[in-house]
């Protein structure tokens, strides 16, 4: 598969790496949030030298019980990263984690972002899909319920794994009767679904291929790992590493990560165990 990121394409004939970095106060991770330009800096050379591809830069955090921040506030956030990231680093893929489209339009169309990241799939926003479609943008489209405030009520599913699927499938046609063709699809691990139900989409990841989409798996130090092994976010890399070769065996082609050069040597040993 390949994506058309700013007039080039992207290769996910190996799977690749995107590196999140935070510029809110209150993610639920700690380590990922940045305040300080050199901070910022530090951070993204770090992405890249550990080998990820893309840049994941949000400045809402979408945790349950996050405070609501404003779109003025969010583009100010977003902004104040971007002049700093660019001006350092022209060339690197940047994605924007956003659900709202007038925060989309306006980095866009003011900053060279190559994906908007998505974590309402349009449910949040209905002009998102027709912003995606006249900014012509890549989009990854990630399945939920609800908000960040009352996703967690909603995670009730006959069977998780077909519900998601369908809902992705309908939102996908839209998208590409929109003419908007380089979509990624997130089943959205943690987004309105208990910790059976993302550990059933995980084993499950391989029917997500009937989409015909690259999958992103943002597993990532998330409470389904650090609440399964009784722990905290700080301490959760180890069961990150091994849900992403979960991941990676289920068939994803984007590993949405804190750590990097884990995830990065991850897919090194995935490739091998894979040619044999």
């Amino acid at each position: 598969m390949q994506l058309k990121l700013n007039n080039k394409l992207l290769n996910l004939s190996t799977p690749i790496v995107m590196g999140i970095i935070n510029v809110t106060p209150d993610s639920f991770f700690a380590d990922s949030r940045h305040k300080t330009p050199a901070k910022l800096l530090h951070s993204v050379e770090k992405i890249i030298t550990d080998g990820g591809k893309i840049v994941d830069l949000g400045g809402y955090s979408t945790r349950p019980s996050a405070e609501s921040v404003s779109a003025e506030e969010e583009i100010s956030r977003l902004s104040f990263a971007l002049d700093i990231i660019l001006k350092e680093f022209p060339d690197i893929i940047i994605s924007v984690d956003t659900f709202r489209a007038d925060v989309a339009r306006c980095i866009v169309k003011n900053y060279n972002v190559a994906i908007i990241n998505d974590v309402g799939g349009g449910t949040l926003d209905s002009e998102m899909f027709g912003t995606i479609a006249e900014l012509k943008t890549a989009y990854i489209l990630m399945h939920t319920r609800g908000t960040p405030a009352t996703m967690s009520q909603l995670a009730q599913y006959e069977n998780v794994t077909a519900e998601v699927i369908v809902s992705l499938e309908k939102s996908l046609r839209r998208l590409r009767e929109l003419g908007v063709n380089d979509v990624i699809i997130d089943p959205g691990f943690g987004f309105a679904k208990t910790l059976e139900q993302n550990y059933q989409l995980l084993k499950d990841l391989s029917c997500f291929s009937v989409l015909d989409a690259p999958i992103l798996a943002g597993i990532s130090r998330k409470s389904m790992i650090y609440n399964l092994l009784e722990t905290t976010p700080e301490n959760a890399l180890n069961g990150t590493t091994a849900a992403n070769m979960l991941a990676l065996i289920g068939g994803a082609s984007i590993l949405r990560v804190h750590d990097v050069k884990e995830a990065v040597e991850a897919v090194k040993i995935w490739e091998m165990w894979k040619s044999k």
